[in-house]
């Protein structure tokens, strides 16, 4: 099967370059001729109309009646070839006819008047241009016809046809030719873009395009390339990070769940030493199972299939609801969580995976948070956004790190999350939960010591009529109240 031609763009470029010229070329060149062969008419019009003013000074009437030409101050009708004279009466009889306009037909008297007729007739293979009109000779009324021949016209419309018709074709390979140039000229640029892409390869994202001029067509190009280059560079890192910390994370498990089987199969043990082994085991498998399902969540994030159910949501009262959740985290550790949302926050979200984004940053407070340490919670409004605050007295967060703090399988003690059972994924979680509702999340540092955690989401108006309550809870470890 044959394959199909597909022709190249500068190709084409040329091509409709070339037809686009030859139609200008034609429109140009018929009006060009139309015009020229018009005003030769008219010159030939005017050069009759001279002829009969000429001839009408210069046709006397003899004293025995007949007509004739009493000077040769200008041309003699009866010795040139190309014009002619001749006088016909009213009723049709010849008065006058120089020998050229012998071999004329008569004119048509009927429509001749004192406003002059032009026409145009052929006679013996010759072409005439013709002026008839009533005029007095001799105090008789009387058709004075003039006429040219339109042979030198014809011949000269003839010759610019011709060079007009035969040097269209020239023009047109001549265009096709110098427009194929300027488009092969014009697509370099484009050429040495692609030999250039083509050698950027996965491992060698970090190269980009050379932007010889930002401004031009090719330029704005290579610039969008380019960045296209950076945001795969990143997804690749990216993936690269994602891939190794997610191996990280698998193999620790798998290697305590080898390492405890090895050492039961090693020599004969207890039934009870055995059970805590079993039971060692299903704690590392507990531990996987979480893994594999928070990534198999932030899979289906990243791939957009997360149906979101949006309602409003009083984010005060989502905030106690998480707090009383995991109050009895804090109790364990002696902290006290205060919670303050004295100011309406009403937001349309999912309430299930806002819900989840602030579980997550509260336990992370709370792991993180020194014994007996407060861990505020503050729900407030900022103009049209709606604000959760996280407040600790933890270690903090260096600025360094405050954007990659929400990076997957990001520690800054790997140890510490290990012994604590985290995963590395919770920030994750909630920075995918914050951001597909639109909104924002971020860590600053808290001027008391420790660090600030801010949810920031889009503020839904309350209609009329819906009121929602203002509470200020303490929740403190001694006493489990909120």
């Amino acid at each position: 099967m044959s394959r199909r031609f597909v022709p190249s763009i500068r190709f084409r470029l040329a091509a409709w370059y070339t037809v686009a010229l030859c139609l200008m070329l034609i429109v140009y060149a018929t009006a060009t001729f139309v015009t020229v062969r018009h005003e030769f008419l008219e010159q030939l019009d005017d050069d009759l109309y001279e002829d009969f003013e000429t001839a009408e000074g210069l046709i006397t009437r003899m004293p025995d009646g007949r007509f004739a030409w009493v000077s040769n101050e200008h041309h003699d009708p009866d010795i040139d070839e190309d014009r002619g004279t001749d006088v016909w009466a009213a009723g049709g009889e010849p008065i006058f006819r120089s020998r050229t306009s012998s071999a004329l037909p008569p004119p048509v008297l009927s429509g001749a008047s004192t406003h002059p007729r032009y026409d145009s007739i052929v006679a013996n293979g010759t072409h005439w241009r013709t002026l008839t009109r009533t005029a007095t000779l001799g105090g008789a009324a009387v058709v004075l016809r003039v006429a040219r021949s339109e042979d030198r016209l014809r011949t000269q419309l003839r010759e610019i046809l011709t060079v007009l018709v035969f040097g269209l074709p020239l023009v047109a390979i001549l265009a096709g030719m110098g427009g194929y140039v300027l488009a092969r000229r014009a697509l370099t640029p484009i050429d040495r873009l692609a030999a250039e892409a083509r050698r950027i390869t996965a491992d060698r994202l970090h190269e980009r395009l050379s932007v010889p001029n930002e401004r031009d067509e090719i330029g704005r190009l290579a610039a969008v390339i380019n960045e296209t280059f950076a945001r795969l560079e990143a997804s690749f890192d990216h993936l690269r990070r994602f891939t190794a910390d997610a191996s990280h994370e698998l193999r620790t498990p798998l290697s305590v769940i080898r390492g405890i089987g090895e050492v039961g199969l090693g020599e004969t043990r207890s039934p009870a030493e055995y059970k805590e082994a079993i039971g060692s085991m299903l704690e590392e498998v507990d531990r996987l199972t979480t893994l594999v399902e928070t990534l198999l969540r932030l899979s289906h994030g990243d791939a957009g299939t997360v149906r979101l159910s949006r309602e409003p949501v009083d984010l005060g009262q989502l905030a106690r609801d998480v707090v009383s959740s995991l109050s009895i985290l804090a109790e364990e550790r002696n902290q006290r969580i205060r919670i303050d949302d004295s100011a309406q926050s009403l937001a349309t979200v999912d309430r299930l995976v806002i819900r989840e984004a602030i579980a997550n940053l509260l336990d992370n407070a709370i792991k993180y948070s020194p014994a007996g340490s407060p861990i505020d919670v503050r729900v407030r409004s900022d103009r049209n956004q709606a604000v959760i605050e996280f407040v600790d007295q933890g270690p903090g967060i260096g600025a360094p790190y405050r954007e990659r703090i929400f990076d997957r399988f990001f520690r800054l003690d790997d140890a510490r999350s290990r012994e604590s059972g985290g995963t590395g994924l919770g920030l994750a979680i909630a920075k995918w939960a914050v951001d597909v509702h639109g909104g924002r999340i971020t860590v600053d540092e808290n001027p008391g010591g420790g660090s600030v955690f801010r949810i920031t989401l889009p503020l839904t108006t309350p209609r009329q009529g819906d009121g929602t309550k203002q509470h200020a809870h303490t929740t403190q470890s001694s006493g489990g109240r909120l």
